[in-house]
């Protein structure tokens, strides 16, 4: 394994945009807001220089290394949710059942599934907007992960069981992922 590999990465901070370390936590503050994450399971060392994000693998081990890629891509996903946000659009699909769908605080309550009585209720993760027009639902962001795992709550929240899928195929899809607000 060559020196050359090991090298640490120095990510660039755009302009308007400021990085802090508390410990093992990494806050990136935008125009948008702040997007924070905890490095302490990732087995990089992390700190911030200036203007530059410094990330360098704890030891020579192939693994070590490796992981340094992982957390370039968390970080340069934490630069673009404070400078342009992630937006995600789901489509509301029904066929058999006319599906209405509210938010109430951190929920998003999909009424009148397939005709059930009660509610199919899903998690907003994180600060999420949640925003319903029409058919559709925006799911809007600075973290690529809660805005994600937002808009797979609803999914699954919809998803059918003990039917056919063929045949039943009502339910809440992502149809849109894209950068900006």
């Amino acid at each position: 394994m060559s020196t050359e590999s090991l090298q640490r990465q120095l990510l660039e901070v755009p302009a308007g945009v400021t990085a802090s370390m508390t410990g093992r936590m990494l806050s990136i503050r935008g125009k948008l807001g702040e997007a924070k994450k905890d490095f302490e399971k990732v087995d990089v060392n992390i700190g911030v220089e200036g203007n530059k994000v410094v990330i360098s693998p704890f030891s020579k081990k192939k693994k070590d290394n490796v992981i340094i890629n992982t957390a370039v891509s968390h970080v340069n996903n934490m630069i673009t949710g404070v400078t342009k946000g992630y937006t995600y659009r789901l489509k509301v699909v029904y066929a058999h059942f006319p599906i209405s769908v509210k938010t109430k605080g951190d929920q998003i309550l999909v009424e009148n599934f397939v005709g059930e009585r009660s509610p199919r209720v899903a998690k907003i993760v994180g600060d999420c907007k949640v925003s319903i027009e029409g058919d559709d639902i925006i799911v809007k962001g600075v973290s690529v992960e809660d805005v994600g795992q937002t808009a797979a709550n609803v999914e699954l929240a919809t998803k059918i069981r003990r039917k056919d899928q063929r045949i039943f195929l009502d339910g809440v899809y992502t149809y849109q992922k894209e950068h900006g607000s």
